[in-house]
């Protein structure tokens, strides 16, 4: 990699690592994984850099967290962790306005597939439209929307009323 490139990377990875590591522990409600799936990502953006600024490198790059995360699901890695004593790490906190409302909501997302967590994140945490969303998820406009839709659906099943009257305004 040239020098001009490598600079270009750097600044692209101190740029989008935190917003992509959001959006991976949105996808999959763990930090850890998200922060894996983030490191998997910038090191398969790195061996291929002259590919990957051809593309929409935003989009791109959180369509890899996708598949990186639904990968690392995939191959159940997690399950065969052994635990320790002490942990090592405290996972970033959430934003200081979190509610309870906000905690029961991503609990509840955590129950949902990869994808159709990845399509409510994009569509309404992110605020992508359809079309930009199944350009990220490398799908068509109509999967888009029955993911959305079934995503919805199931949300509306877990989520106490409460919760549950703030997703009547969200189209289905």
């Amino acid at each position: 990699m040239r020098p001009s490139q490598e600079a270009e990377y750097r600044e692209f990875v101190a740029s989008n690592m935190a917003s992509l590591r959001r959006f991976g522990y949105l996808v999959c409600g763990d930090w850890h994984r998200a922060e894996d799936a983030v490191q998997t990502v910038f090191v398969k953006l790195y061996t291929d850099w002259n590919k990957a600024q051809r593309r929409a490198i935003g989009p791109y790059s959180r369509r890899m967290v996708v598949n990186a995360l639904h990968d690392i699901h995939r191959r159940g890695w997690f399950r065969r962790e052994r635990t320790k004593e002490a942990v090592p790490d405290v996972a970033p906190p959430l934003p200081t306005d979190d509610s309870d409302e906000r905690i029961v909501l991503l609990d509840a997302l955590a129950k949902l597939p990869v994808r159709r967590r990845a399509t409510l994140v994009l569509r309404y945490w992110e605020d992508h439209t359809v079309e930009e969303t199944a350009q990220i998820m490398g799908c068509s406009v109509s999967t888009v929307k029955s993911q959305t839709a079934k995503a919805l659906r199931t949300l509306r099943e877990l989520l106490p009323d409460p919760v549950h009257e703030h997703l009547e305004g969200v189209p289905s």
